[in-house]
């Protein structure tokens, strides 16, 4: 669930952090893919996606979960062949790869597209 955008930066924080606690808790994964930090060319975007980052990795270093860190060109590489896919190339790639699953947005196409890779990439 998005957190307010309203909310004070560290209550949202604070939420994300115990939300994928919850989910390691519940799901017990054995590691997690994650893409590497980017530069946006917003450097304000830039930080509040470093923040959110940290608290993720938080929640997995606490947990004792494992994480892979995949750059965004060897994540598009791994589903579409290409690094320099676009986004529009990556979600369809999704939809042969994962038929019937209703994906809620870009974003969560992003981390799926990260998942997929982690599972097909070694390391």
């Amino acid at each position: 669930m998005p957190t307010d955008a309203r909310a004070p930066m560290a209550e949202r924080l604070h939420h994300l952090h115990d939300a994928i606690a919850a989910l390691i808790g519940t799901y017990a994964p054995d590691r997690v893919g994650i893409e590497e930090v980017f530069v946006n060319k917003n450097p304000q975007s830039t930080l509040k996606l470093a923040q959110a980052r940290g608290a993720v990795l938080a929640a997995c270093g606490r947990a004792g979960v494992p994480v892979r860190e995949h750059a965004a060109r060897l994540v598009k590489k791994a589903v579409v062949g290409t690094g320099a896919a676009e986004k529009t190339q990556v979600q369809a790639m999704l939809k042969v790869l994962l038929p019937g699953a209703q994906i809620a947005g870009a974003d969560a196409a992003d981390a799926l597209a990260v998942a997929i890779a982690d599972a097909h990439l070694p390391g």
